[in-house]
């Protein structure tokens, strides 16, 4: 079975999108005019698209994160497992990076916004739909390991991937970003959860064979 390390290559396709991607908004090259066409076209501002894109906001996913780490710390001291802090405290870890990477990043392209919000720059890439790529797929990374039902883990799954796309739907419709805002983001997290993934891999891997057998008599 493949893991984790092996499927760095994996990666190649988001990080390349989000140069490219980038590139262009510097740039302000064709990819950028296709995308403010295609703004236009999709947004239409009303409360369903702005209670979607809510579920970006600081103040939403990153306290779901909070009750979810608190959740993994005491069910993981409670099971006696190796390093049981180690997950939770690597996902805090990674969402205090989210602002140190995406606010260089938005002061560097100075992206405008669409004409919903036209009066700011520094749209790109979009810090909403980072926080909770984030906040939501470290969640699900974290506790999937403690849930043992294959359906449940499946829809947790489920879940983040709808979380997430309707935040993304939600920022694009009611214009709060432009679509290249959020697909960039998408790409940015999904290495940056990568990464996390691979590391608590490893950690679990040096952990298991750190712990000495309970057998203590002849194979």
């Amino acid at each position: 079975m493949r893991t984790p390390d092996r499927l760095w290559p994996v990666t190649a396709v988001p990080i390349l999108l989000f140069v490219l991607i980038t590139w262009q908004v510097v740039a302000d090259g064709p990819l950028v005019r296709a995308d403010e066409r295609l703004s236009r076209a999709l947004v239409h501002p009303d409360r369903f698209s702005a209670a979607l894109s809510d579920l970006g906001n600081v103040q939403v996913a990153v306290p779901v994160l909070a009750v979810v780490i608190g959740l993994a710390l005491w069910l993981g001291r409670r099971s006696g497992a190796d390093r049981w802090w180690l997950p939770p405290v690597a996902a805090a870890v990674l969402m205090a990076l989210v602002p140190a990477i995406v606010v260089p990043l938005k002061a560097w392209t100075d992206r405008p916004g669409t004409p919903v919000m036209p009066w700011a720059g520094g749209f790109y890439p979009s810090g909403h739909t980072a926080t909770a790529a984030v906040a939501y797929g470290a969640s699900t990374m974290i506790l999937l390991p403690l849930i043992g039902a294959a359906l449940v883990r499946r829809l947790l799954v489920a879940g983040c991937v709808v979380v997430n796309l309707g935040v993304g739907f939600g920022l694009v419709r009611r214009g709060y970003h432009w679509p290249l805002d959020v697909v960039a983001s998408w790409c940015l997290c999904t290495v940056l959860l990568f990464a996390l993934g691979v590391f608590l891999s490893r950690s679990t891997r040096r952990s298991s064979a750190g712990t000495p057998s309970s057998r203590t008599g002849p194979s």
